[in-house]
C-alpha cells in the first residue's frame, strides 16, 4: 500500500486569494535573514547565551563561560554565530569584547522563551 501524497487532484487555483496572500510573502532576502536569525537560536548552548544576556543585559565571553558552565573558547564561537546572526552586538572595553543582545535578539529570546524572558521595556523619563 502506497502513502498518500499531499498534493491536489485538481487545478483549483482562487487566483485572487492566492495573488492576495503572495503580495504579503516577504521578500528572498528578508525571509533569508529571518531563517538565519531563526537558525541562530536553535542550539541550546545559543539560547542560553542569550537568556544570560537578557538578564545581564550586556557581559563579557567570561562571564558567559561561567555563567553557563562552558569553556570561553566554545562560547566565543557561538556568540560568533549570534553576531552573524544579528542576535547580538559587540563592542571593545580594553582587553575584554562585551557583548549584549540586539532589539531582534531580544525579541525572538523572549518570542521562544516567554516564560523566561519578557521583552525589555523602554525606561521613560
Amino acid at each position: 500500500m502506497t502513502e498518500p501524497v499531499d498534493t491536489c487532484d485538481l487545478l483549483c487555483l482562487d487566483l485572487p486569494h492566492a495573488e492576495q496572500i503572495r503580495a504579503t510573502v516577504p521578500d528572498s532576502a528578508t525571509v533569508q535573514a529571518a531563517a538565519a536569525a531563526a537558525r541562530g537560536l536553535a542550539d541550546p548552548t545559543r539560547l542560553s547565551l542569550t537568556v544570560a544576556l537578557s538578564v545581564g543585559d550586556e557581559l563579557c565571553v567570561c562571564d558567559m563561560a561561567w555563567i553557563i558552565g562552558l569553556s570561553q573558547g566554545l562560547v566565543s564561537h557561538h556568540l560568533r554565530q549570534l553576531k552573524n546572526a544579528a542576535l547580538v552586538s559587540s563592542r571593545r572595553q580594553g582587553k575584554l569584547v562585551m557583548y549584549r543582545l540586539t532589539d531582534r535578539g531580544r525579541a525572538l529570546t523572549a518570542a521562544v522563551l516567554p516564560g523566561v524572558v519578557a521583552e525589555r521595556e523602554t525606561d521613560c523619563v
